[in-house]
């Protein structure tokens, strides 16, 4: 299977399956939105602005009368959103199959805060996810075979930005870097997959959760992060969006997976291509690293997983 290009076409019917995604407005999200639900999924799309959410679904719904879409409001900057997200989630679904967690914030050039005074790219990236993943485990639980999928990236193990978890300034405080502050939340995101799947596990709950990154990949993301990137590198170097999106898609609807694997490309040191099972950094495998980084998140965001 690993010698074949993995590709839409490999994904099975997602009939009777719903799936929550976050951030289906642009970029990833759109594209995975467009994709499973031509597969027949039933997608909760959610976007921080309604009214670009609107257009997103109304764009999807012109290609594909037939999508079972709906549109939620959550802002991952804020916790009283995410709450009352959940709180209204509840209300009207009583199943979840796949809680894709993709929304991201990248290298805002000036240091930005969420609602709760949270640097925006560990407040967002990472324990937005936390908690509204922690908040709907309850559905998960009680929907056989659910799976998290979360959307990483490759800079958690790119030198030059220092990956780690600086529990000393996790807000950075004292010194905002944004390549550093980015990196810190997608190494955050694969610590928190690889630990909730330990977990699930641990308490014979059949929910998994898997990990993707998408390489290089042009969409929006980049807006901040300067000409070279943003215009140069964009247009010669990042693959398209709907091969960037493979990753997620594959680590959401592979029907092999067991639980924390990690899918990428594998072309150009993962900057391109299709998705296989990749290797995460060492420091992402950090059990202990892990758990202190989990004990935090809990008092944060002041939720205590129920497993």
């Amino acid at each position: 299977m690993e010698n074949v290009n993995w590709t839409t076409n490999n994904i099975p019917s997602q009939q009777g399956k719903t799936f929550l995604i976050t951030g289906a407005n642009s970029g990833l999200g759109f594209e995975a939105t467009k994709v499973l639900s031509k597969k027949g999924a039933h997608i909760i799309m959610t976007a921080r602005n309604l009214q670009k959410g609107n257009e997103a679904l109304e764009a999807i719904k012109k290609e594909n009368p037939n999508a079972k879409l709906d549109l939620m409001q959550l802002d991952l900057a804020d916790f009283y959103s995410i709450r009352n997200f959940s709180n209204e989630f509840h209300s009207k679904y009583s199943k979840l199959d796949v809680l894709v967690n993709n929304t991201g914030v990248m290298n805002p050039p000036k240091r930005e805060v969420t609602k709760q005074h949270f640097q925006v790219q560990f407040g967002t990236n990472h324990l937005g996810h936390f908690l509204l993943t922690g908040l709907l485990l309850d559905i998960l639980k009680n929907t056989p075979n659910s799976r998290v999928s979360v959307q990483s990236s490759i800079v958690h193990k790119t030198e030059s930005m220092k990956p780690d978890i600086h529990f000393d300034d996790l807000n950075f405080e004292k010194s905002y870097n944004r390549d550093q502050a980015y990196a810190q939340s997608k190494l955050a995101n694969l610590l928190f997959a690889y630990e909730l799947d330990r977990r699930l596990k641990t308490n014979n709950i059949n929910t998994i959760v898997t990990v993707a990154h998408p390489g290089y990949t042009k969409t929006n993301l980049q807006a901040n992060s300067g000409f070279l990137m943003s215009v140069i590198l964009n247009n010669i170097l990042a693959q398209n969006v709907k091969i960037g999106t493979l990753p997620i898609l594959r680590a959401a609807t592979d029907e092999n997976v067991k639980g924390s694997e990690y899918f990428g490309p594998t072309k150009m040191m993962e900057l391109k291509g299709y998705p296989k099972l990749v290797k995460s950094s060492d420091k992402s495998y950090d059990k202990d690293l892990a758990k202190k980084l989990w004990k935090v998140s809990e008092k944060l965001t002041n939720l205590t997983y129920e497993f």
